[in-house]
């Protein structure tokens, strides 16, 4: 079985490929892709690109090209639900494009002749997932150090499911953020690709799961101190999630 790894930002791509002992690059489509293993388990680690179609496209070439048999994304995401903080962690349960309209020839948000609006993430891997976020959040400390919870103030973070919401825009002010809590007053966060790779997942029957670091409120602030946040802190919580997942499934034989 081999797992596809797909990262949204540099940082993780990089934290990942540090721990692969035998990594090869494979150029398709512009891309690289990253075969070898993590864990003993075999992979391939890719980055996603940012927005729905270059996400998608990179899905399908995992899917169709390397064959993969479950696709994980992780990244981060803007918080949307009351309750849901910077450095929080999301996994997805349903994923949503909010920014496709083919009413009223369809119904807001479903996707033209799937019958679906809402996809659903895999329920094994996921479920499998949050666990090791609990337990990787119980100690903010040891994951992170010190400072690096002093200064984003990551005492207490949690873990949350739910709807994870995807559109093609970086949703960066307090207006948008209110108009899409209002339109999908259950969706916890929102980002730029999970809901596409979900729907090319499902099309092709392979499970998918996303995993999102809450950076920002999704408000006036979002811009914030993205760049140290994703060094410091989504890309450490990605590996050490990334890893700890890995070492719960059975060895390959």
């Amino acid at each position: 079985m081999t797992i596809a790894i797909v990262a949204a930002m540099h940082e993780e791509l990089s934290a990942l490929l540090a721990q692969m002992p035998d990594e090869q690059r494979v150029r398709v489509a512009g891309r690289d892709f990253w075969v070898g293993h993590l864990r003993g388990q075999a992979v391939v680690v890719v980055l996603s690109r940012i927005g729905k179609v270059a996400a998608a496209l990179t899905a399908t070439v995992l899917l169709e090209r390397f064959q993969v048999q479950a696709i994980v994304f992780t990244g981060v995401a803007g918080g949307l639900a009351p309750g849901v903080q910077v450095g929080d962690v999301v996994v997805a349960t349903r994923l949503l494009q909010h920014d496709l309209d083919a009413s009223p020839i369809f119904p807001k948000y479903e996707v033209p002749l799937t019958g679906h609006a809402r996809f659903a993430a895999d329920t094994e891997i996921s479920d499998s997932l949050a666990a090791v976020a609990v337990g990787l959040l119980a100690d903010p400390v040891a994951l992170l150090g010190q400072k690096v919870v002093d200064d984003f103030a990551l005492a207490t973070p949690a873990v949350h499911r739910g709807l994870l919401i995807s559109g093609d825009r970086f949703v960066s002010n307090a207006a948008e953020s209110e108009t899409l809590r209002r339109a999908l007053p259950d969706a916890l966060a929102v980002e730029m690709e999970g809901a596409a790779v979900a729907q090319v997942c499902h099309d092709y029957g392979v499970p998918f799961a996303a995993v999102r670091t809450i950076s920002d409120r999704a408000d006036d602030e979002a811009h914030g101190d993205f760049t140290r946040f994703v060094a410091v802190v989504a890309s450490r919580y990605s590996l050490a999630l990334v890893d700890a997942w890995l070492a719960t499934l059975t060895p390959p034989t």
